[in-house]
């Protein structure tokens, strides 16, 4: 999934009296976020925190609608996740929590489809990129870790996953990924 931060900095910015600018400042500050992604902390208590950090004026399912408005579009087309879910097994690894799970759930179900495994930072909790959120995967598609085939946009994760021997690249297209697949005889389509 494509997401963008500050579409939901630009929406909490109307409900508290700091600038879109200033919120990601105040929220990092607090180490917040990251105890949430790692299920440190439920989430009506993560909204009750973050809303006294930034003294937001808004309910727990209106702040749940601004946290999910990030998503905008996935990154990999439905055709080419639907034929590598039909050759390989497929796992999601995502850095995540509970309400951005839930909106993606509620939101791009058929997205989801195509995973046959998820591991998830808040549920495993570890955080990419640390080694054990990768182990995790590891051990879920049931092979070596040179075996596996990972691809991120961050390249600290790329790096993660590649210190525990498993083949990775930084995602920069769905073009790309397709050429990366390819060059390893991974095939997502008839020829």
């Amino acid at each position: 999934m494509y997401f963008d931060f500050k579409r939901g900095y630009q929406a909490l910015e109307g409900l508290c009296p700091y600038p879109a600018a200033e919120i990601p400042e105040r929220i990092g500050t607090s180490n917040l976020v990251e105890r949430f992604e790692t299920g440190l902390i439920e989430p009506r208590d993560f909204v009750a925190q973050l809303s006294r950090i930034l003294e937001l004026n808004v309910d727990y399912e209106g702040f749940c609608a601004i946290w999910n408005s990030i998503f905008t579009d996935t990154l990999i087309p439905d055709a080419m996740l639907e034929g590598l879910a039909a050759r390989y097994r497929l796992l999601l690894l995502s850095n995540t929590n509970v309400i951005h799970f839930e909106g993606i759930r509620r939101n791009y179900p058929l997205l989801l489809r195509h995973f046959h495994g998820l591991i998830l930072s808040y549920e495993v909790k570890a955080m990419k990129p640390c080694p054990e959120i990768f182990e995790k995967a590891v051990a879920l598609a049931g092979c070596r870790p040179e075996e596996c085939f990972y691809t991120d946009d961050i390249a600290a994760y790329v790096e993660g996953a590649r210190a525990v021997g498993i083949d990775a690249v930084e995602f920069q297209s769905a073009a790309q990924i397709q050429a990366e697949l390819e060059a390893r005889g991974i095939r997502w389509r008839d020829a």
